[in-house]
């Protein structure tokens, strides 16, 4: 007895999102031009096997057809399209263009191709033809790597302006501009300008688009593989030779788009010779660069290695370069932006560290190496705005007795050798050796981060005493350092980095009233005035 099978009521469903409607909107579809077709073509007749067909649906797709419009016919049907512009196209391929058939059991009708003559010798289009799945697949492929590329330029150009903004060094704002020229070009060789729609107004002109913008971006392509493998760095006269390259290749252009398909043909042919002369001499500068010790020069023989394997490929007519030389051509410009934008980076990288050089040099006393007025103000601000989360702040201002009486009685190179035995001996105290500085002189301003007025007294007694022992390294006869140190602790609320700067000064200056060599807490001295600068003694040190 068969089981009895229940079906279950269809349960309504709630979580789902459905996009766009039904439409009577008919495929794209448009006929064959006339005028494409009257010019000079190429026609390729492909015969059903022996047995005739299977009976099995068989795809054909057509690549590589730089210019011009692509017919395919079987029977009664008859398709045309371009690579730049996707409307014209089966929506099943978008790399090619191609067709599906289902030819019945047995039948002969062979199916035929006909595309325009190709502007110079081995540039005749791929044909792929099988299965619709690996077919349709195969060109999915080539479709992905021909968008990837681009989409990785167009990353590499965004990175470059970010760059620029970064370091307001002109070379990023070029290489936005190579990047930029390398994308239109690849948009055209590829028919990605046609797709989804027609952004770049080729039309039926894409032979000489495509001969104008090679030749723009043989005027970049150059130069940076000779940036590369060091020939600026060897010869910097040569940018006067690249100029007048870039002219030769440029002042062209203006009659490109009059040019006929011959002319059309010798202008690609002249630009793949400027290509393999300049890659090769590339090459041997790359070489000659490294040879000398320029470790540079090993990115631009990188960069220049997929072009070499193309170039050696094209002189062995290679099946594989003739299948996927637009996908290769792709693959080795986009590595060609990577290397470009590496070495890119590593100019940003020493960029910021001359920055940084120039910024440390313009913040450091030359003499000690500790930080400067400058830098002492500034690491004092940023002190008073972590204080102002609760943390308390102790700064100590300490000035060396009798400095004058030093430099007159031992001369001005011990004075220098006391300012550096005094400075040694601040870092050997002082937690964060980022929190002394040397004010001028022989002034010196120690930050007390987290302490307390009491462990910052102990602290400033430490470094009084090690500025005490700085002499007997010295090793000079009659040689004394002593130090008077003023203490102040910030005031949240009352006080700013004027006044604190203020009540240390002031303590530094009662501790040298009281006898020198001493630590004094401003906070125990509210009582005596502050005092005037230009009324101290010259000798009061």
């Amino acid at each position: 007895m068969a089981p009895c099978i229940v079906s279950a009521a269809p349960q309504p469903v709630d979580d789902y999102l459905l996009l766009g409607q039904a439409t009577d909107e008919p495929t794209p579809h448009r006929a064959c031009n006339p005028a494409q077709l009257g010019e000079r073509r190429q026609t390729l007749v492909i015969p059903a096997p022996t047995a005739g067909w299977s009976g099995q649906p068989q795809a054909l797709d057509v690549f590589n057809v730089l210019a011009g419009e692509v017919e395919l016919s079987y029977a009664d049907r008859d398709i045309c399209g371009t690579m730049s512009d996707a409307r014209t196209r089966d929506s099943r391929f978008r790399a090619g263009i191609g067709i599906v058939i289902v030819p019945p059991a047995g039948s002969h009708d062979p199916l035929r191709v006909s595309w325009p003559e190709p502007l110079k010798k081995r540039w005749g289009p791929t044909l792929l033809m099988g299965a619709p799945s690996p077919v349709q697949q195969n060109d999915t492929a080539r479709l992905l790597i021909r968008a990837a590329c681009i989409a990785v330029a167009l990353a590499l150009a965004l990175s470059a302006l970010m760059g620029y903004l970064s370091a307001r060094d002109r070379a990023f704002l070029g290489y936005v501009g190579v990047c930029t020229a390398f994308v239109l070009w690849q948009s055209v060789l590829s028919g990605l300008s046609g797709y989804p729609e027609p952004w770049l107004p080729v039309a039926w002109a894409t032979a000489p688009w495509v001969v104008g913008l090679t030749a723009v971006v043989m005027t970049l392509f150059v130069p940076v593989l000779w940036w590369l493998n060091g020939g600026l760095r060897l010869w910097p006269a040569s940018r006067r030779v690249l100029r007048g390259l870039a002219v030769a290749l440029l002042a062209p252009l203006l009659v490109v788009p009059s040019m006929g398909w011959g002319a059309l043909g010798w202008a690609a042919d002249v630009l793949e010779a400027v290509y393999m002369v300049g890659c090769g001499v590339c090459l041997g500068t790359g070489l000659w660069a490294w040879s000398r010790g320029d470790r540079w020069a090993s990115v631009g023989l990188l960069a220049l290695l997929p072009f070499l394997l193309m170039i050696v490929a094209d002189l062995l007519a290679a099946r594989w370069l003739l299948a996927y030389r637009v996908e290769l051509l792709q693959v080795s410009v986009t590595w060609l932006l990577m290397m470009a934008a590496y070495a890119l980076n590593q100019r940003l990288g020493q960029l910021r560290a001359q920055r940084d050089e120039l910024r440390q040099l313009a913040d450091t006393d030359v003499l000690t190496g500790l930080g400067n007025r400058r830098a002492g103000l500034r690491q004092l601000a940023s002190r008073l705005q972590s204080a102002g989360d609760g943390r308390p702040l102790v700064v100590g201002f300490l000035d060396i007795d009798l400095f004058k009486d030093i430099n007159d009685r031992h001369g001005h190179d011990i004075g220098d050798a006391v300012l550096i035995a005094v400075a040694e001996a601040l870092r050997s105290c002082m937690r964060g050796r980022e929190d002394v500085f040397r004010m001028g002189g022989e002034e010196f301003l120690l930050l007390l981060p987290g302490c307390s007025r009491q462990q910052a007294a102990l602290r400033l007694e430490r470094v009084r005493q090690r500025v005490s022992e700085a002499a007997a390294g010295l090793q000079v006869e009659g040689l004394v350092i002593t130090a008077s140190i003023g203490l102040a602790q910030w005031r949240p609320g009352s006080d700013d980095l004027a006044a604190l700067l203020r009540r240390a000064d002031h303590a530094m200056y009662a501790a040298k009233r009281a006898g020198r060599d001493r630590v004094m807490d401003g906070e125990q001295l509210e009582a005596i005035p502050p005092r005037a600068t230009a009324a101290q003694p010259a000798d009061a040190g």
